[in-house]
């Protein structure tokens, strides 16, 4: 029996159909819930902390800027010009923003050309006479391919693209707020040392007053040898201590001048010290946490980028359809071949639909839906780390504050037990043996003041790192300012690239 062709108004009803149909393709996007404490625990009861409000801008932007010290502010600065990983992060967020581009273009048609001049010879053989001899063709096509985007297949890789885009762009200013809290950690650690090797240089001096005293005690015949040899022993001893901090003092500086983007040889710090306590730092309750850190967006745009794989492997399902069309020139000769009558076209659509693969999209549908459960366990655990490492560094900070006072008591007792102990040796009532240990447990103290003054510090950063620094979510580039950068990039393609962070 015969059929009736369709006529193109009942094609273009089916397209229709078929288009409409690819909007339920892939699962609907719902952000992880992680239901966050009220507050947080070491904030309960305290009155050491106070709760950020809305309009508190303490840790917005520059957040270093709380400590007040201008070298540390300078420095701060450098990472973001000068340091090798932002660069690299950044031409990784660079070229995922590149994708995203390639992505899109899918929506549209490829268009093509191939002209050829074909010489032949079919020779004079059987068919003889004016067949014989050689022949030219010459061709100007141009050809057309469209896969029309029928069950979303394009709009979800899209759609990952730009969540993997923003990731990307969340890792950036993860590795750029780890650097800053690096740098800031070893400045600190660094002018701790300086405090160490400074107090060990009073304390060598002292300790050489006290040799020349043993001396001359020795020479007039109050002291035993013991007592000189116990005092060069502890003068030597400690210039050895002041040695050895010199060595970590090196190795912070090289650490640092990497860290700005400079060799070594080239970087130096003066030394210098800890001048004050750090600074209130204003906690905003854990629900802000989650908007203020880069790796927990980054963590959730991962399901995002996770939820499109699932959609993606969920159309392989469905049939393709390919449209493709092709036009141009074909003659025989030259001077015809940009006439009307050398004109050449056709045109058609091809479906493709697999029929049995042994469930292999089966399979990749269950792995990109494990995938999907992977990311959100990942997102919640990176959520929980972020929580305990916020309270970790209060707690740690609210126990350092204490400990610092208490030792400051101990440094007060142990001056003063040593003044004693000086007074009943030069008055010849007491052994230099006591005096010894009284001074090791002096020096003890005021450097163990200074180790929790650094520790402080340090633990400040690292509160204010846990915090997000000055990082909010609602900076992640959106997918239509990406694809702008993307673009404006693409214009520039003659040109030769430069590094986005050269100055």
């Amino acid at each position: 029996m015969f059929r009736r062709p369709m006529t193109t108004r009942s094609g273009l009803v089916l397209l229709s159909s078929i288009f409409c149909a690819s909007c339920t393709i892939g699962p609907k996007y719902v952000a992880p819930v992680v239901p966050p404490a009220p507050a947080f625990k070491e904030l309960t009861g305290s009155d050491q902390w106070k709760t950020a409000t809305p309009s508190d801008a303490a840790l917005k932007g520059k957040w270093w800027e709380v400590f007040g010290d201008p070298q540390l502010n300078k420095l701060e600065e450098s990472i973001n010009v000068s340091n090798f990983s932002v660069k690299q992060a950044e031409a990784q967020f660079r070229q995922s923003r590149a994708i995203i581009l390639g992505d899109r273009a899918n929506y549209y048609p490829t268009i093509g050309t191939n002209p050829s001049i074909t010489q032949t010879d079919r020779g004079s053989g059987a068919g003889g006479g004016k067949n014989g001899g050689p022949g030219s063709s010459f061709s100007i096509p141009f050809t057309a391919t469209w896969e029309p985007d029928l069950w979303g297949r394009v709009r979800l890789a899209v759609d990952n693209a730009n969540a993997n885009a923003q990731v990307s762009a969340a890792d950036l200013e993860n590795v750029r707020l780890s650097l800053q809290t690096t740098l800031a950690s070893d400045y600190f650690t660094l002018l701790g040392t300086d405090m160490q090797i400074a107090l060990l240089n009073e304390t060598d001096v002292a300790y050489q007053k006290n040799l020349e005293l043993t001396v001359n005690r020795f020479n007039g015949g109050v002291a035993a040898k013991s007592d000189v040899t116990l005092a060069q022993t502890q003068l030597y001893t400690t210039q050895a201590q002041a040695t050895d901090e010199q060595t970590t003092r090196n190795q912070l500086e090289h650490a640092i001048a990497v860290l700005v983007g400079l060799p070594p040889a080239e970087f130096s710090i003066k030394p210098g010290k800890i001048e004050r306590p750090p600074a209130e730092i204003p906690v905003a309750v854990p629900s802000v946490l989650l908007e203020r850190r880069p790796d927990i967006a980054a963590q959730e745009r991962l399901i995002a980028a996770a939820n499109a794989n699932v959609g993606i492997a969920q159309t392989a399902y469905y049939p393709t359809l390919t449209l493709s069309a092709s036009a141009g020139l074909l003659s025989p000769n030259l001077q015809s071949l940009f006439t009307w009558a050398s004109r050449t076209w056709s045109a058609g659509p091809g479906i493709s639909q697999t029929l049995f693969d042994f469930g292999r999209r089966d399979a990749s549908v269950q792995g990109a839906i494990a995938a999907y459960d992977a990311a959100v366990a990942a997102y919640r655990e990176t959520v929980l780390t972020a929580f305990q490492q916020v309270e970790d560094n209060l707690s740690n900070l609210r126990v350092l504050a204490f400990e610092a006072d208490q030792e400051k008591q101990a440094v007060d007792a142990a001056e003063q037990s040593l003044t004693l102990e000086l007074e009943r040796y030069r008055a010849g009532t007491d052994s230099y043996l006591n005096v010894i240990t009284t001074q090791t447990l002096a020096l003890g103290d005021e450097r163990t003041a200074v180790t929790l003054l650094q520790r402080r510090m340090t633990s400040a950063v690292a509160l204010i790192s846990a915090l997000g620094g000055g990082w909010d979510a609602s900076t992640l580039p959106t997918p239509d300012q990406m694809r702008s950068a993307a673009m404006g990039e693409a214009a520039n393609t003659t040109k030769v690239a430069q590094p986005v962070v050269e100055r």
